[in-house]
């Protein structure tokens, strides 16, 4: 090839790269269920089980989410010491998949498993996902960690804050019949 050639080369390259956002390239699976139960449960996963969604139960999921809650019932998994949820919710016009567990009533891992929005991907790093470590439910539809926000990613910050709210108040029910 010629020095032409080349600068030909990086020419189209750089146009190509203009003509397709960098955002279509953030659309896709992170983690797949499987990978994720493996590393919440490190590899001896346990059967799922199903939790019913009575009205008792309904009502403040479907006011953490502000819009009604189409299944009836919600799967997870669960060992001695946690659960495991994976749970979806639309960012502004897909859905998120999300794998959040549960131990001693507090968010133990909190992992984008799935992003199909053209913005707020961001979400899926650790450097933002770390932030729900530790955090627990209070007054029923708070979190007690505070979690700071990205520019672009609002939808999908919102979209998360509301399945670890329910992966703790679904985690919360769980251990409560238990008792």
């Amino acid at each position: 090839m010629t020095i032409s050639s080349y600068k030909l080369l990086l020419l189209f390259t750089i146009i190509a790269i203009s003509i397709f956002p960098l955002s279509l390239f953030a659309k896709g699976v992170y983690q797949t269920e499987e990978a994720f139960l493996n590393e919440v449960f490190k590899g001896e996963v346990p059967s799922s089980q199903n939790i019913t969604l009575r009205s008792n139960l309904r009502k403040p999921i479907e006011k953490i989410l502000g819009h009604p809650f189409a299944g009836f019932r919600i799967k997870y998994w669960k060992d001695k010491t946690q659960t495991a949820w994976i749970l979806k919710e639309i960012g502004k016009v897909e859905y998120i998949t999300f794998g959040i567990a549960i131990k001693d009533g507090e968010v133990s891992t909190a992992n984008v498993l799935e992003f199909k929005e053209s913005r707020g991907w961001e979400i899926r790093y650790p450097a933002f996902t770390s932030q729900y470590i530790g955090a627990r439910l209070i007054k029923s539809d708070k979190l007690t960690n505070k979690i700071d926000g990205i520019s672009g990613a609002t939808l999908s910050l919102w979209a998360m804050n509301k399945i670890v709210k329910i992966a703790l108040k679904l985690d919360e029910k769980i251990q409560n019949e238990k008792r």
